[in-house]
């Protein structure tokens, strides 16, 4: 508590007011007094208070009308009740109409001192915890899966619905599209959110070692093993194991790995007792498991065991009209690591960007903007920034022309621009250039007609004739 903590009473008793005043300032706070509600909701619209306290039996205002009022525009401050009114209607009218706590007159001033700490306190905590959730909020911005095609609003319902439950995933998708992203998006939307998530990559461990890091090992398993260490599935129980590249785990991994899961139990190297684990299972991979399973590379048990639900990632080429949206998003955070600040985007780089096919998929386009940032000299980036093979693509699709002046444009420019060279190289076919944008024709046909509506508002007005004034003859002398 300091005197920063400011409170404002509300009591149409000037005596009462004093009282308070008295009482509040000796227990070290800043009180506002004022025997007005109209005054007080005057001052809640102009100045910062910790905590209200008001009189419930006002004539100008009644007190719960003041505590709704106060409520609408100030949902954060806590409101303490005085009344003579020492009954409990009262008090439960008083507390449904949100206040925070419910005092008695005369006021016992131990009781206040209480009192107001207590809603202070709490007025700081509902802060505290405001800041943290944007805290939070903007350090995993980065891994958020970003796009608003129709390919990513089917992953996202479909990861909102498997998150629920426990059942095994795959995921599979080539390299790049972010099969990692999504198995986070899955912990993170289950209820296992708070518990950890441990991920493998078992094409990044040597076979001798990957049982070790999955089952743990004793003391002096084996030369280096010093001290029992517990494995990844032990380490994960409560939250999610994510396998990256499962496809490339030799076979007789593969058998250890298959008991593990059917019996929800592993054995540590060396061990001599089984320990349980209570962790979710998902796996990634870039190949086709079922090919795997046809050529004998992959244990048809195992892959059943693990394919209860399959998510299939995207390429970035299925998912075009998200790339600008990615590159912006990645743009920000570049510029902001960077310390360059927002940097921009010009129509020729959006139109290179839009014409590659990004055969690395996000991690590719992810990594080129990072080369721009890095390598960029002026307030937005340019063509020069770009590597070679992005700079110098040609496909048969829809490319800005490199002549266009690298002018610095909105994205809602960059996108009209966009759509109308997309309907010119279809010949204006509505249903074909949808198709080719990855949104509806309804969508398609809104957005149309919003440009045509700002090209008319652009137009300069034609000026009205002005009328020639009219010669009127000197009256006859």
């Amino acid at each position: 508590m300091t005197t920063r903590d400011r409170i404002l009473c509300i009591d149409d008793d000037q005596d009462q007011c004093d009282l308070l005043e008295a009482a509040l300032s000796r227990l070290g706070y800043a009180p506002v007094i004022t025997t007005s509600p109209i005054t007080a909701l005057e001052h809640v619209s102009t100045e910062s208070f910790d905590a209200i306290i008001t009189d419930l039996g006002m004539g100008e205002m009644g007190g719960l009308t003041l505590i709704q009022r106060v409520l609408d525009s100030r949902p954060d401050v806590p409101v303490i009740v005085l009344t003579g009114q020492g009954t409990m209607d009262a008090a439960i009218g008083a507390l449904r109409a949100g206040a925070y706590d419910f005092l008695t007159k005369p006021v016992d001033v131990k009781l206040l001192g209480i009192s107001v700490a207590r809603a202070v306190q709490h007025a700081k905590l509902r802060a505290e915890i405001r800041r943290l959730k944007t805290v939070l909020g903007d350090k995993t911005k980065s891994r958020q899966l970003v796009g608003s095609s129709p390919a990513m609003k089917r992953l996202s319902e479909l990861i909102s619905r498997v998150a629920a439950s426990d059942a095994s995933v795959l995921i599979q998708g080539e390299t790049g599209t972010g099969k990692e992203l999504v198995a986070r998006a899955v912990h993170d939307a289950s209820p296992r959110h708070d518990g950890p998530f441990v991920a493998l990559n078992c094409a990044a461990v040597p076979a001798s070692l990957l049982e070790s890091e999955l089952f743990g090992h004793a003391r002096g398993a084996f030369t280096d093993a010093k001290n029992a260490r517990q494995g990844l599935f032990v380490e994960s129980s409560g939250g999610t194991l994510f396998l990256d590249e499962i496809g490339e785990m030799p076979l007789e991994m593969q058998v250890k790995l298959l008991r593990a899961l059917q019996e929800r139990k592993v054995r540590p190297v060396g061990g001599n007792s089984e320990v349980e684990f209570d962790a979710r299972i998902v796996t990634a991979t870039h190949r086709d498991l079922e090919a795997e399973v046809q050529a004998k590379r992959f244990r048809e048990d195992l892959y059943y065991r693990i394919n209860v639900v399959r998510i299939d990632v995207p390429a970035l080429r299925d998912r075009s009209s998200d790339v600008l949206e990615l590159a912006s998003h990645f743009l920000k955070g570049a510029g902001e690591r960077s310390a360059k600040g927002q940097l921009q985007l010009s129509s020729t780089i959006a139109g290179r960007l839009l014409s590659y096919d990004w055969p690395g998929n996000v991690r590719e386009l992810e990594n080129c903007i990072e080369r721009a940032v890095a390598l960029a000299r002026f307030d937005h980036l340019t063509i020069e920034d770009l590597p070679e093979k992005v700079r110098g693509y040609r496909a048969d699709g829809f490319v800005i022309a490199a002549n266009e002046v690298d002018e610095i444009l909105s994205m809602a420019e960059v996108e009209r621009r966009y759509m109308l060279r997309v309907l010119k190289q279809v010949n204006g076919n509505k249903a074909r250039a949808a198709q080719l944008l990855e949104v509806d024709r309804r969508t398609l046909y809104r957005k149309l007609e919003r440009f045509e509506a700002d090209t008319r508002a652009a137009e300069p007005q034609e000026p009205q004739e002005q009328q020639q004034p009219q010669v009127v003859a000197p009256p006859a002398s």
